[in-house]
């Protein structure tokens, strides 16, 4: 450790039984510098508490969310008589759902206990994904699914705002990447589950395999949930397992970097008027385009196990087929999102994974040979699966403070950026199958976009930079809410 970090670090011996410590404390912990031993322990305490545990929800929301094209293949087509476009139908009116109460719900995540609340979410989504198995024709599970979307609305979202009011720009895109990796190793772990499933359960008890995937993966999440909120933390300033120095610390941290603190002591700001700061600023509607170009291209995702089988694997063979396009999906998120941290070049990240992900489809769509295809499809479904995490955390970076703008904004470019899934879900009908040239065509031409729409935006955003917090401020206001509430000693 530093000289300076030696000056600055706060003793044991300020901190009384109580939990209480004395101004001496304080003005130690007042006096921040990067990258300190104390910091480091820090950031290390809130990671062990925070990502295992909405890394395990998450996996299990999208085993819930896109189990539906396993299911799909393994006997739901067959049993309800789904048609392509009453297939396109259900997939839509979850997005639907999804789009609309995204901003709602990250509304009142910033006014709530968000831990709480995010496992609150598990508990209702795994409980709906379950009754999946009770649907008998295709209208119920529309609805369904309608419901499901609504449920998981508030969990993306809430995650981006929640690990915002805890971590550093920089700090972000790999924390934000290992939580997200949840999605590809669910899509991987759904394959394998699925193929197991409709191999061996089909007909167990007088149920389908369908229908076991359904109430196995959902109860799972129902579980999970009821326990989830006795290990997350709410925010820094009322988290009893860190110290009243690591309180203030990790406002001040936070305040360094330019983030508008969360439930601490400075003002809120209304509902509307958040609104209102968002949908005014241009660099929202830029995030919302490249997030819809994203999401648009990620639809793929619920037509993997199809397009596997046109391919010419199917059955719990071609579920099994599906999981190495999820390995490279986790290895991509990871490699981008850390590289982009450690080099503090997001933009330059989301170019390379659109531009690299748009030369490999084109290869895909120019091929006939099935393992040439096959292998392109793998390396270009990871390049997809970087880009949320990449772009969803640059919102907050850029729309910082207030913290209720900060929630807003992720939201919206949540919301509308999965509306782009709305369309993107009549991109793969069975009628172009067996090559899915327009799917493929459209999710290259996005990838493209991405690519140099990052370079554009990160140009705008450095010739108009938006005015900062000042982090003297919030940490004097974090310092007084301590000793009002009885933490520090006056």
């Amino acid at each position: 450790m530093s000289d300076h970090a030696d000056d600055r670090k706060v003793s044991h011996d300020y901190v009384e039984d109580s939990g209480s410590v004395d101004l001496n404390a304080v003005a130690m912990a007042a006096s921040y510098v990067p990258g300190t031993a104390a910091e480091k322990a820090l950031v290390w305490k809130i990671d062990k508490h925070i990502i295992p545990t909405i890394w395990l929800l998450y996996m299990l929301g999208y085993l819930d969310r896109a189990n539906i094209g396993n299911a799909k293949t393994g006997g739901l087509e067959r049993d309800l008589n789904l048609s392509s476009t009453q297939y396109s139908i259900v997939l839509l009116v979850f997005f639907v759902s999804y789009v609309l109460f995204e901003i709602p719900s990250n509304l009142l995540i910033a006014r709530v206990r968000p831990g709480v609340y995010l496992s609150a979410l598990c508990v209702l989504w795994g409980g709906i994904a379950a009754s999946m198995a009770a649907v008998s024709n295709w209208q119920q599970l529309a609805a369904v699914r309608f419901a499901l979307g609504v449920a998981e609305a508030g969990f993306a979202p809430g995650v981006a705002f929640y690990l915002s009011s805890w971590y550093k720009r920089y700090e972000l895109a790999s924390r934000f990447s290992i939580y997200y990796t949840a999605t590809a190793v669910s899509g991987a772990f759904s394959g394998l589950l699925a193929g197991v499933i409709t191999q061996y359960l089909d007909g167990a008890r007088g149920y389908k395999g369908w229908q076991w995937l359904f109430l196995i993966e959902g109860l799972a999440s129902s579980f999970a949930g009821l326990f989830a909120w006795l290990i997350l933390p709410d925010y820094p300033s009322t988290t009893k397992w860190l110290t009243p120095e690591e309180r203030i610390l990790a406002a001040q941290r936070l305040a360094y970097d330019g983030i508008g603190h969360t439930q601490g002591a400075t003002a809120n700001v209304g509902e509307w008027e958040a609104c209102k700061m968002v949908f005014k600023d241009w660099r929202s509607w830029l995030f919302v385009v490249m997030y819809m170009l994203c999401t648009g291209a990620q639809t793929i995702q619920y037509f993997v196990p199809t397009l596997v089988g046109a391919l010419g694997w199917t059955g719990f063979v071609g579920q099994y087929h599906t999981i190495p396009l999820y390995a490279c999906a986790f290895v991509f998120i990871l490699f981008f999102c850390f590289a982009a941290d450690r080099l503090q070049k997001k933009p330059l990240f989301i170019s390379i994974a659109g531009g690299l992900g748009c030369v490999l489809f084109i290869i895909v769509v120019a091929n006939t040979v099935r393992m040439v295809q096959y292998v392109f499809i793998i390396l270009a479904f990871g390049c997809i699966y970087a880009l949320p995490p990449l772009i969803l955390t640059w919102v907050p970076n850029i729309l910082c403070a207030p913290a209720e703008k900060r929630a807003v904004a992720i939201a919206l470019v949540n919301a509308l950026g999965n509306s782009a899934s709305i369309y993107g879900v009549f991109l793969w009908p069975a009628t172009d199958a067996p090559r899915y040239i327009p799917g493929f065509s459209a999710t290259t031409a996005w990838m493209g976009a991405i690519c140099i729409l990052a370079q554009v935006a990160n140009y705008l955003f450095k010739k108009y930079p938006i005015e900062q917090i000042d982090a003297d401020e919030v940490v004097r206001q974090e310092i007084e809410k301590q000793r009002r509430t009885g933490r520090i000693i006056v």
